[in-house]
């Protein structure tokens, strides 16, 4: 493919955690994937070899930190090192899923704020701006003294919805925390919202206690930016149900769907799962209820207007 960029001013680099989604993110740009590869001492430290040069560039680099979490990011923070002694002109982190996001405040005494730590190694490591997507909590933002560009899912989840033409359709957040989500995909769908009340006694379980707004005889869309063990979307989906929804679809930005996520999701009362390619979803993890949407061109298109200097905030729409 013939490069939008002949100068070679822009390089698109991938790592191991989602290369197809780096692949369609540089054919968006109109340019390749440059060359690099990542090997292993046989201690299993890592080893980056830049296979080209990218003195004076302005590099991005296309890593979820996505499981195995710490070897992606130890891979992503190597990178960044080699990048910077490299004589990169800039360094440019395109992180579709943030990982470590989910520990963004103190909730109890002596836990740590992982996403600040995680934050502070890209500075550290010399990156000079972060794209992201969805994070977990708007104000990790304010974690970085670097720019990051906070992109959104919900235009291309409502996008998708909008297109299947549902009736009685209520926006319905699984938790507190999501309304703000919630009431986005509401307003471009034009839509109620409805919220579940739940409360979480420990990591990775959920309980749900009450479910507020009307849903009697409504298609409830349940949305959320993560899906990990998928136990509050499931729980929230079956309550839905017993309290007179008539179905329930389901969506989010990061499928992470770990442990039990699959069989939850084929054994819970979700009519369909749709999910982004923000984290890689293996053929062994497909079942027939998930849908999977690409969020290639937003990032692309993301990269093209920070590199031409042109405003991002109308991908927001």
């Amino acid at each position: 493919m013939a490069s939008r960029y002949k100068d070679g001013s822009l390089k698109v680099l991938t790592l191991n955690s989602n290369r197809k989604l780096a692949e369609d993110i540089a054919a968006h740009i109109g340019t390749t994937l440059g060359e690099c590869s990542v090997n292993m001492f046989s201690d299993g430290e890592i080893q980056i070899n830049i296979e080209e040069s990218v003195r004076g560039c302005d590099v991005y680099v296309v890593q979820s930190t996505c499981s195995p979490v710490n070897q992606h990011m130890m891979e992503l923070l190597i990178m960044i090192d080699a990048l910077k002694r490299a004589s990169a002109r800039s360094i440019n982190i395109v992180m579709p899923y943030y990982g470590y996001a989910r520990q963004d405040r103190k909730a109890r005494s002596r836990e740590p704020i992982t996403a600040k730590l995680v934050a502070d190694l890209l500075e550290t490591a010399g990156a000079n701006r972060v794209i992201t997507l969805d994070l977990h909590a708007p104000q990790i933002q304010g974690f970085f003294d670097i720019p990051i560009d906070h992109l959104q899912g919900v235009p291309i989840l409502s996008d998708y919805f909008e297109a299947k033409n549902l009736e009685d359709v209520i926006i319905v957040s699984p938790d507190h925390g999501g309304v703000t989500r919630a009431r986005k995909l509401a307003d471009r769908l034009k839509a109620p919202i409805g919220i579940i009340d739940k409360r979480r006694p420990r990591p990775n379980v959920a309980e749900v206690m009450n479910i507020v707004g009307n849903i009697e005889g409504k298609t409830a869309i349940l949305i959320d930016d993560i899906i990990d063990t998928a136990g509050t979307i499931t729980l929230a989906a079956n309550a839905l149900i017993e309290n007179g929804a008539k179905e329930v679809y389901a969506c989010c930005t990061h499928p992470v769907l770990s442990g039990p996520a699959l069989e939850r999701i084929d054994n819970s009362k979700i009519k369909e799962l749709v999910i982004t390619n923000s984290i890689p979803v293996s053929e062994d993890k497909y079942i027939d209820k998930i849908t999977q949407l690409s969020v290639a061109p937003l990032i692309g298109e993301a990269i093209i207007r920070v590199h031409e200097l042109q405003s991002v905030s109308i991908l927001f729409d």
